[in-house]
């Protein structure tokens, strides 16, 4: 079976090795900030990647086209 976007409680428990009481808390504080940030959230369930984004604090960087140097821009035109 594929992963699911959303973990519940009993995964994150699992995932982080803490209690289902601190699963459920862990979940309301992500969604409260999710929430907050105008995001429609899912009560008892959390975004798996959002989850790992705060644990490990990666972003996904959009790929952005290499700038030049102003020298090589420069071609003489006003």
């Amino acid at each position: 079976m594929a992963k699911s976007i959303f973990m519940r409680a009993a995964e994150v428990e699992e995932f982080l090795g803490v209690s289902r009481t601190e699963a459920y808390r862990i979940i309301k504080r992500l969604n409260e900030e999710l929430k907050a940030g105008g995001y429609m959230v899912i009560a008892g369930r959390i975004n798996r990647r959002y989850l790992e984004q705060k644990l490990y604090g990666y972003v996904d960087e959009p790929v952005t086209v290499e700038e030049k140097p102003q020298e090589e821009l420069d071609d003489g035109c006003i």
